[in-house]
This record gives C-alpha cells, sequence and structure tokens, in this order.
C-alpha cells in the first residue's frame, strides 16, 4: 500500500462548496482505501494498492481523479497528487524559519514544474523585507509577512489564471497535520 495525498484547487470558495465527507465518498468509489479529508480546503489522504512506478501512472491517476470530482460536483477539478513519502521531504526541506513571527511558511505545489521555474524568476523583484521565495524539488517555498499576505507582489503574480489549473499552495503547518494524519 501506498498513500497520496491529493491537494484540491479552487474548493470551497467562489460558490464551489464540496462537503469532506462526500469529497471522501468520491475517493471511495474510486477504489481508494484509507481515505482522509484533512481540514476543509481539500486536501485528501488515501491508500492504493501499489505504488506509481511512472510518470505516466501518476498522471492517469490525477486525470482519473480529477474527471471523478468534475462529473460528481459539476466544476473544473484541478488536483496536485503527491506521496507521502515525497511530502514529508518536501516538508523538511523548508528553507526558512518556519517559526518565523509574524511570517507565514508556505509551499506551492504544481502539476506542471516550468510554472513554478517560472514564478521562481520572479524572486529578484521581491522585498525581501515583506517576502521571500525559492525553487525546492518539484515545488516552490514561500514565507511572507503577515501583514502584506495576499497583497504581496509575490501572491499577484502567482494569482494569474495562467497558474489556477496548475498550481496550489498551502500553509507548513497544514502540510504538518497530512504528514501527521499520514503516519497515524
Amino acid at each position: 500500500m501506498t498513500r497520496y495525498v491529493a491537494l484540491l484547487r479552487g474548493i470551497n470558495v467562489n460558490g464551489i462548496t464540496i462537503t469532506m465527507a462526500d469529497l471522501a465518498d468520491t475517493f471511495h468509489e474510486l477504489g481508494y482505501t484509507d481515505v482522509k479529508t484533512v481540514l476543509a480546503s481539500g486536501n485528501v489522504i488515501f491508500s492504493i494498492d501499489s505504488p506509481l512506478v511512472d510518470k505516466a501512472d501518476a498522471a492517469a491517476l490525477k486525470a482519473r481523479i480529477e474527471g471523478a470530482l468534475t462529473a460528481r460536483f459539476e466544476y473544473d477539478a484541478w488536483i496536485v497528487l503527491v506521496d507521502a513519502e515525497s511530502l514529508d521531504r518536501i516538508v523538511r526541506a523548508y528553507p526558512f524559519d518556519a517559526g518565523r513571527d509574524g511570517w507565514h511558511p508556505y509551499v506551492m505545489f504544481s502539476s506542471d514544474p516550468g510554472h513554478l521555474s517560472e514564478l521562481a524568476g520572479h524572486r529578484k523583484e521581491l522585498e525581501v523585507a515583506e517576502e521571500r521565495i525559492e525553487l525546492g524539488h518539484g515545488v516552490l517555498y514561500w514565507e511572507v509577512r503577515k501583514s502584506v499576505g495576499i497583497k504581496s507582489a509575490f501572491s499577484k503574480k502567482s494569482a494569474k489564471l495562467k497558474y489556477r489549473d496548475t498550481t496550489t499552495t498551502r500553509n507548513l503547518h497544514t502540510l504538518h497535520k497530512l504528514l501527521e494524519v499520514t503516519a497515524g
């Protein structure tokens, strides 16, 4: 059995409301086991019988889940899929001080690595007194002063329509909760 985390983008905002019970039911109906949802922002942990061998397997699993979500909830579903082992490595590699007072620690995931590289190219344009980004292995790490939040330069750049169907951002604290559940 291999544990995976599906990070959904754009649910329970902008009129797309999905209960976590209905979300979990969808994953059960797909035949996945040990399904758990964490928070109402679209985090689903589940197990499948065997690990994904290659990118084609991962792409097929991603497409299957997105298709089921789109059919059941009538919205254009987008997810980023990550196995629990990789998620643990991503969290441990967070390059900034995650406990920095007055700052939010975030990790941006993407199903399109080119988008992460493109966004990382804005690094030199940012005011380091307000926010910093750093490209990681398959993710983009971001820390932003709480007082700046979604008004930050990077937040505005990453919110562009072209990134909406490939990226999703999670607070590092949420990722720690996901790891606790995957371990349990």
